[in-house]
């Protein structure tokens, strides 16, 4: 460092200036320590040079960081300084996933058996009809039924009976049914079986009709291919309807026609495990011995509905309490794993002879294949809890001698329509194309989303207003961020100074990002997720992907957006541009035009603009539905403020009229036209006695003079007028 020039120069601003330009082609920070020359260098300064020296101000920070270690104090110069000790943070709890387990009752902290592979198996829809708002289990008795009352049903109308035969043949299917809802208690199900017994044409009373040809002739139908051609029929519209809905596909999908050998061998194993027995060509599981077992307990999820009749009764009907069910069973509480087939049922060879899977054993043998000896979720319908998944409990740790098939069970609230029970045998549901023909998938999936999934959702008009309400909401918060997005902007100009505002803004955002979370850790709470989201809306967008609700179909937001944006901003400046010039000349025609193109052209491709005085119009891409409901609503609503108006100006012409036709009348003749009220006037025509001869009253008097003035004072002002306009 030759520093020796620098002593020749008195200026201090001229003495950083040359350090700078000196140290601008030298390396002058290589060593830990300074130099003899740099510490008798920096003491020729009284301060650190001006910041536009950027070398020589660099060099000085660099020295004057070192000054400690050139304090007498210092050992040495060149001594090593160690780090200070250091404190790690104490930090907060995570939030954990918990979850509501029917195996308990209580929420519990989740805990996977395979690290983040989770096991889990659902019971899917019965898929014997349309597939609707709230599915329960898969159960062959249903389909089997079903397909055989259909096909009889069909057959019968082939043969194309005469009004009177469809009468008397739904009267004599009326019976047993009248007698059923005699017996009834439940006061929906009583609502819903009275509704159906008022069919009284065949395609009204196909259910009827269907029953009771099933009980006449179901034994007659032997041919199998007719159980399969309706499930397979209606498995593709649930598929269509769950794709609809934007539902993805599960991991692998079993139907139980297809794990017929596999819950043979399922059957086959509970009773060598000593927990089956067979009788009379059906097996039956043995709950008593089962419940025994040191190692097993029956009826974990609901153990107060064991040996509750009526509680077995709501979940098998006939499956497990008839008369000649009972007569086979060594217990009330035991259920059928096997069941001989009855003529005009499906039927596969099986140890015990020819029969056909019991409706719990479905599940077990299909879930046990694919998940094997424990899985960690298994989901249903809260009312499938006692006897259905209790059974699938009990019959599957019998197979896997284990006490843990099932770590967490978790089941859905029921789903009602206004305020009743939904069920597919009452007629009481709504079927999902029904619901899409109403609502778009996105408002049908926040309707579930707005409300906890334990508990009962009430399918009704309000709980879809609300789901439509949070939709737009939402929707137009995310178009708005995009058109600011959209605004030109140099990359500089992105990042300016936080304010308190930005600062409070900032630690909002994180506090509801956080609360979000904590909310689906808590028994995925997505009602409180949805709230905490609403209240967020308000602050920041963060990271690069893409803002707000798909548009254009699935897959093609992006694109879409992206490749049209661009030329509907040229539409949208030259619209401006139109606009301006059109009010400027005062050329209405083309301010028209212009509205015509945002008002019912644009729309129709899903397009909105916003008018703003004094700011750009807004671009926003919207679905052209709502659109075309938003233009609906906004010509309704119009067309009500020109009937209210036309309204008004035809009673205020009503009332102009009336005022007019009074003031033509002059007081001396207002009363002599009331002889109703009136017998006997004065010679200017004031009323002296009523209409029984009496005279009228000095207080009655005093009130007639004020109208009479009032008249007088009215047709005064008219024959003015008139002497006026003349």
């Amino acid at each position: 460092f030759e520093y020796g020039f620098l002593l020749h120069i008195n200026e201090e601003a001229a003495l950083a200036g040359a350090l700078n330009e000196y140290l601008a082609s030298r390396s002058y920070l290589a060593g830990f320590s300074p130099s003899q020359a740099d510490q008798e260098a920096f003491g020729l300064l009284r301060g650190p040079p001006a910041p536009q020296h950027v070398h020589a101000a660099r060099w000085y920070r660099h020295l004057a960081a070192l000054q400690q270690d050139l304090s007498p104090h210092s050992s040495s110069m060149k001594g090593k300084r160690t780090q200070p000790p250091w404190t790690a943070p104490v930090g907060t709890a995570v939030p954990q996933l918990r979850l509501y387990n029917s195996l308990t009752r209580t929420k519990e902290l989740f805990v996977p058996q395979n690290g983040n592979r989770v096991l889990w198996y659902s019971c899917g829809p019965t898929v014997y009809d349309a597939s609707h708002m709230g599915h329960a289990s898969v159960s062959v008795f249903q389909i089997i039924k079903r397909a055989r009352q259909n096909y009889l049903l069909e057959q019968y109308k082939e043969k194309q009976p005469a009004a009177s035969q469809i009468l008397q043949d739904v009267l004599s299917a009326r019976g047993p049914f009248q007698k059923k809802l005699a017996e009834t208690t439940d006061p929906d199900k009583k609502q819903m079986l009275e509704r159906l017994d008022a069919a009284v044409l065949l395609e009204s009373a196909k259910d009827l009709l269907a029953g009771w040809l099933d009980n006449q002739f179901g034994s007659q139908v032997t041919e199998n291919s007719i159980f399969s051609t309706l499930p397979k029929y209606w498995e593709g519209e649930y598929h269509t309807d769950m794709d609809a809905l934007n539902v993805l596909p599960p991991d692998v999908l079993t139907r139980v026609s297809e794990y017929v050998p596999e819950i043979v061998d399922f059957v086959n194993k509970i009773v060598s495990n000593g927990y089956g027995y067979e009788s009379n060509g059906s097996v039956y599981f043995d709950t008593g011995k089962f419940d025994a077992s040191q190692q097993h307990a029956y009826g974990k999820l609901v153990p107060e509905a064991v040996g509750d009749q009526t509680a077995l009764q709501e979940g098998e009907g006939d499956l497990s309490i008839s008369a000649d069910q009972l007569s086979e069973k060594r217990s009330q509480n035991d259920f059928a794993l096997w069941k001989a087939s009855k003529p005009g049922e499906p039927s596969w060879d099986a140890p015990w002879g020819k029969g056909r899977p019991g409706w719990h054993i479905e599940c077990s043998a299909m879930a046990g294949s694919i998940l094997g000896e424990s899985m960690d979720i298994h989901g249903g319908g809260f009312d499938l809890r006692f006897p259905h998944h209790d059974n699938e409990l009990a019959q599957s740790e019998a197979f896997y001698e284990n006490d843990h098939w099932v770590r967490y069970f978790l089941h859905t609230g029921h789903l009602t329509i206004a305020g009743c029970k939904m069920s597919k045998s009452l007629k009481n549901f709504i079927t999902i194309k029904d619901a899409l023909a109403n609502n778009s998938a996105r408002q049908l999936r926040l309707a579930f989303l707005m409300h906890s999934w334990k508990d009962t959702l009430d399918y009704s008009s309000n709980t879809m207003e609300f789901a439509v309400q949070y939709e737009k909401f939402l929707n137009e918060f995310f178009l708005n961020v995009k058109d600011i997005l959209r605004s030109p902007t140099d990359i500089t100009g992105q990042y300016e100074k936080w304010e308190a505002a930005e600062v409070e803004l900032n630690k909002c955002f994180y506090e509801r990002k956080s609360a979000v979370h904590e909310a689906l850790c808590d028994n995925v709470d997505t009602r409180s997720a949805l709230e905490e989201m609403r209240s967020l809306t308000f602050g920041a967008i963060e990271g690069a992907e893409p803002i707000g609700f798909p548009v254009g179909g699935n897959g093609q937001d992006i694109d879409l957006e992206t490749t049209v944006m661009p030329y509907l901003k040229v539409l949208s400046d030259f619209r401006e541009g139109v606009r301006r010039i059109a009010r400027e000349q005062k050329v209405m025609e083309l301010l028209q035009l212009c509205d015509t193109v945002r008002d019912d052209t644009l729309p129709e491709l899903g397009v909105r603009l916003e008018d703003h005085e004094g700011l750009p119009t807004v671009v926003k891409l919207v679905d052209k539905e709502t659109l075309l409901k938003e233009r609906d609503e906004k010509k309704r609503m119009e067309e009500e403020k020109r009937m209210k108006k036309e309204e008004a100006a035809r009673k205020k012409q009503e009332q102009e009229m009336a005022k007019l036709a009074k003031m033509k009348i002059p007081a001396c003749e207002m009363f002599l036209k009331e002889a109703d009220k009136y017998s006997k006037f004065d010679e200017t025509g004031f009323p002296t006695h009523d209409l029984e001869g009496k005279e009228i009253s000095k207080g009655q008097a005093k009130k007639l003079r004020k109208l009479y003035e009032a008249q007088e004072k009215l047709h005064q002002d008219y024959l003015q007028t008139s002497q006026n306009s003349t």
